[in-house]
């Protein structure tokens, strides 16, 4: 659907985006962002000089694979610093400074998964100064677009930085999240090129690489995207709709750290509403996840990450209760006493 691709492209770049009204912005619908990503690797693989990609560590879990099952060589840049539990910026810097020239680097464009910890604007304006100074790929995975700051043009700063300095950079998209439309498989894959005539070559070499992967995406999904964006009275009611469920986001935060704060539990619990998203890494250890599994019927990852967006403001006074608990089982007997 061209006209899906149009308004993804203008959701995500600005509708006034120098790099769309010159034609060097090409788009794709795919099959939601996971196969964004992996149509954008194969495209790499095939297209691109350097086989070499830079993944944030931590990163979502499904992307090692999507990137490695494309022939691309996978490296690690610092990005989160489970000490301080905040983002690890120095060693981000210090990683993508001495990466490989020409190499690509993965960004979370928001609501990092699966850390919940963002860049500042200042801090994006760092990093792209520096990968255009070193002459490396930026590759952004954008998931969560609207629900980190309520506001859709906010959220896709860090994209934007990019997308109108004149260089290359790819971005895929996906509706699933911040559209609920996640069984629908919904996304896009856009390429930034440097001339209109590249754009034009780039998309028809995407349309080879799509043919064999999945022929032609799902209608239904691009067709509930196109009509909310196209229409003004749609589009207003689901930004409305996105603010309110961002705002929860962010008010269960509060209450766990409210909670937390009152029940007098050890540690600093701060992290818990400065992260960002739907997303959250507790600080919990594994051994605190597995008396949350064994005592309280808490489940959730062993590196103690949770979905913000799963916890229910009922739900969270026993999750709380479950915390301190699982902290003072943790703790030496000699601090107890």
């Amino acid at each position: 659907m061209p006209e899906f691709n149009k308004l993804s492209a203008e959701l995500m770049f600005g509708s006034g985006s120098p790099a769309i009204k010159e034609s060097r912005v090409v788009t794709v619908q795919c099959v939601s962002g996971c196969l964004s990503l992996r149509v954008g690797a194969e495209f790499l693989a095939k297209h691109y000089h350097r086989h070499v990609v830079y993944l944030p560590e931590p990163t979502y879990g499904n992307h090692p694979n999507l990137i490695s099952a494309a022939g691309l060589t996978l490296k690690t840049y610092r990005y989160y610093d489970p000490k301080t539990l905040v983002l690890d910026f120095q060693g981000l810097l210090e990683d993508l400074g001495s990466a490989l020239t020409g190499a690509i680097v993965l960004f979370h464009a928001c609501g990092h998964n699966p850390t919940g910890v963002d860049p500042t604007c200042q801090q994006w304006e760092q990093i792209r100064q520096l990968v255009r100074q070193r002459g490396l790929l930026p590759f952004f995975d954008c998931a969560y677009q609207g629900l980190v700051s309520g506001n859709l043009d906010d959220d896709a700063q860090s994209i934007r930085m990019f997308g109108c300095d004149g260089g290359e950079c790819l971005v895929a998209q996906s509706y699933s999240k911040n559209m609920g439309l996640y069984g629908e498989r919904i996304g896009s894959l856009s390429i930034v090129c440097k001339t209109a005539d590249v754009a034009r070559r780039v998309e028809s070499q995407l349309k080879l690489i799509i043919r064999p992967l999945y022929s032609n995406p799902p209608i239904h999904g691009a067709a509930i995207v196109t009509a909310i964006l196209k229409d003004r009275d749609l589009y207003k009611k689901w930004t409305n709709e996105l603010k309110a469920m961002r705002d929860r986001l962010v008010q269960v935060r509060r209450q766990l750290y409210d909670s937390l704060c009152n029940k007098g539990t050890p540690g600093d619990w701060s992290h818990i509403i400065k992260q960002v998203g739907m997303y959250s890494f507790t600080g919990l250890n594994k051994d605190e996840v597995d008396f949350l599994t064994r005592e309280y019927h808490i489940y959730m990852s062993s590196d103690g990450r949770i979905n913000i967006g799963g916890l229910s403001s009922k739900a969270v006074p026993y999750f709380a209760d479950a915390i301190h608990d699982a902290v003072l089982s943790s703790l030496p007997s000699s601090t107890l006493a």
